[in-house]
């Protein structure tokens, strides 16, 4: 798996033996800070049940969330111009094989999956996803500072980097 798949299965929705395979993935394909942070994440959650784990991901990620997962919306808020970057993005994501698992194109889940499979992303992604995922991080810590989807968010800081030579500086 790439580095930015291993985050990506952080964001998805609890299931039965999802925290086994995300153990496995960050020892077997992270590395650095991407790997100290998700080791984090996961001892943050290990200690919870599966409702537990299920309560804390809807609750910060799906019913009025703590933040906002989605990279347009934190850009562009509701108008047209966020619709022609989900229009062009589901497109690329449809050339590479991303599944969008439900989700909508601009969610942080496939766009890391995207990330990880592109060679040349969407140059519009590319130029935002350093603002989004900094307005994610600053949305989070400001509301709910101890919530362990913080180290998540960190991972991402890290991958982010490596994948689209964006730099989002400041501590993760």
């Amino acid at each position: 798996m790439r580095p930015g798949e291993v985050i990506a299965l952080g964001f998805r929705y609890p299931a039965p033996g999802r925290l086994e395979i995300l153990k496995a993935a960050i020892e077997r394909d992270l590395n650095g800070v991407a790997q100290r942070r998700m080791r984090r994440f996961v001892a943050a959650i290990g200690n919870r049940s599966l409702v537990e784990w299920e309560e804390l991901h809807t609750r910060t990620l799906d019913l009025s969330p703590l933040f906002a997962p989605y990279v347009g919306h934190l850009i562009w808020g509701e108008n047209y111009r966020r619709g022609e970057f989900m229009a062009d993005l589901k497109r690329q994501m449809e050339r590479h094989g991303v599944d969008l698992g439900g989700e909508l194109p601009d969610h942080i889940e496939p766009v890391l999956r995207y990330l990880a499979v592109a060679p040349d992303p969407l140059s519009d992604l590319v130029q935002v996803i350093g603002d989004a995922v900094g307005a994610m991080r600053t949305a989070l810590r400001n509301a709910e500072p101890d919530n362990p989807y913080r180290h998540l968010i960190g991972a991402t800081v890290a991958v982010i980097g490596s994948e689209t030579h964006v730099s989002l500086g400041g501590p993760t």
